[in-house]
């Protein structure tokens, strides 16, 4: 199992027994986060309240992990779950490209963990896994999202209009992108502030 360390946060994959925080964060912070998040499908079995659902969640991120198209982690502050951050739809070929998201218990919000952890996986992304770009898409108004990419000073590439489905409607995205080269230039300044 892959454990990323920074500075003051741990990073690893999420798993069973994590349930019992997993579903204390979600449910305290439920107002917070699904304004950001897709719809949940009706049919769809609610993984912040079902056990068996969550384990279905771990397992299928372990079994994107072996294949090598997605690398989930919990986000652990002093040993407490604290969000997460994931490197979604791994592409490799000509592309090699990967999307980062992420969210932060509100209570922990403002503190600089987010930003550190999202360091801690572009590092990954580019150091371990030998991707060419990172990819992240905002909705224009989700302002917490917003500051963690511009104290990074990560590249805006416009608004991609309707681009995904959130909480039940098609909203436009900023996408943000670093690559390889961008992370050569400044992995020791990013390194050095945040990890």
């Amino acid at each position: 199992m892959t454990t990323i360390f920074a500075k003051r946060v741990v990073l690893r994959p999420l798993i069973v027994d994590d349930f019992q925080q997993w579903r204390d964060v979600r449910r305290r912070n439920e107002e917070w986060l699904t304004v950001w998040e897709p719809q949940r499908s009706a049919n769809a079995p609610d993984v912040v309240e079902d056990r068996s659902a969550f384990s279905l969640r771990c397992q299928s991120r372990e079994r994107e992990r072996q294949l090598g198209t997605g690398h989930g982690f919990g986000l652990f502050v002093g040993g407490e779950l604290a969000g997460e951050v994931n490197l979604n739809s791994v592409q490799r070929g000509p592309f090699q490209n990967t999307y980062v998201g992420y969210w932060i218990d509100k209570r922990h919000a403002g503190n600089g963990y987010a930003p550190e952890a999202v360091v801690a996986v572009i590092r990954y992304a580019f150091e371990e896994l030998d991707l060419h770009r990172v990819q992240i898409a905002i909705v224009p108004r989700n302002s917490p999202s917003r500051r963690v990419v511009e104290k990074l000073g990560i590249r805006s590439e416009g608004v991609a209009e309707r681009y995904l489905e959130i909480n039940g409607i098609w909203e436009d995205h900023i996408r943000f992108a670093i690559t390889v080269e961008e992370w050569e230039q400044r992995s020791e300044e990013l390194t050095k502030l945040w990890l």
